[in-house]
């Protein structure tokens, strides 16, 4: 009996622990097998507990049970005391429940305390999206890149952000940051060949042209590329020989 429960408990950490190096969203199982995790072996689990307590909680917002997302808050604030960590944590489930001026307030606390913590810098952000103020998002995330430019979550998401405003060029400009660093990622030249393309015009058709093109090389499973290539290319060859040299011109 020793022998089944000890490698169900085995098992059940195997799996929180590989969901959580895959940085998977499943979080209907993550609380299912969490929950049973939780209950039945916490005792067993040493100084694991507190990272599946995390792990769960998240979830458990994800899934909307906040029965659940509070009792491991609680246990964390039991052992952690003060933790920006658990804060911040705290201010998840605010967000969750859409208290969103509570969160900012919370998260603005802690700032105040690490002015560096970039993981309170960039729950703001989210709530700024969530509220559909963009304009806000935008402008905390361009002062968090002026601190922590090497970012690239970051960049990406101002990208984004730029592209839901159909503010093109600055959108470009991120992309271009994030391809410096990243030469070898099909999806961040597919993404860039597409803003190009949005763009128009001869320049910027070109280029979307060979940035699809530069995709499909880095990865010839590249569908969406390669639909890109084709629609560039066919509206380049029908491009008049006049109209060309007026917009090259």
């Amino acid at each position: 009996m020793y022998s089944i429960t000890f490698n169900n408990n085995l098992k059940m950490r195997d799996k929180m622990r590989k969901w959580r190096e895959e940085n998977s969203r499943n979080s209907e199982q993550i609380v299912e097998v969490g929950e049973e995790l939780i209950s039945e072996y916490a005792s067993k689990l040493g100084d694991d507990i507190w990272i599946i307590y995390e792990q769960v909680m998240i979830a458990a917002l994800d899934y909307g049970r906040d029965d659940l997302a509070l009792f491991c808050l609680q246990e964390l604030r039991r052992q952690f005391p003060g933790s920006h960590r658990v804060k911040r944590l705290t201010g998840m489930r605010f967000e969750a429940m859409e208290r969103y001026d509570d969160a900012i307030q919370l998260y603005d606390r802690i700032l105040q305390e690490d002015p560096t913590n970039t993981a309170a810098r960039k729950r703001k952000i989210a709530i700024r999206k969530a509220q559909g103020k963009n304009v806000e998002a935008i402008r905390e995330l361009n002062e968090y890149l002026e601190q922590f430019v090497g970012d690239q979550e970051a960049w990406h998401e101002l990208a984004e952000l730029y592209i839901n405003e159909h503010d093109y060029a600055k959108a470009a400009f991120c992309l271009e940051e994030l391809m410096m660093t990243n030469p070898y990622n099909h999806l961040y030249c597919q993404q860039y060949a597409e803003v190009k393309y949005t763009q128009g015009g001869l320049e910027n058709l070109e280029l979307s042209r060979k940035y699809f093109a530069q995709a499909l090389k880095l990865n010839n499973r590249n569908m969406r590329a390669l639909f890109g290539l084709y629609m560039t290319q066919s509206i380049l060859i029908n491009l008049p020989k006049v109209e060309h040299k007026l917009l090259k011109d």
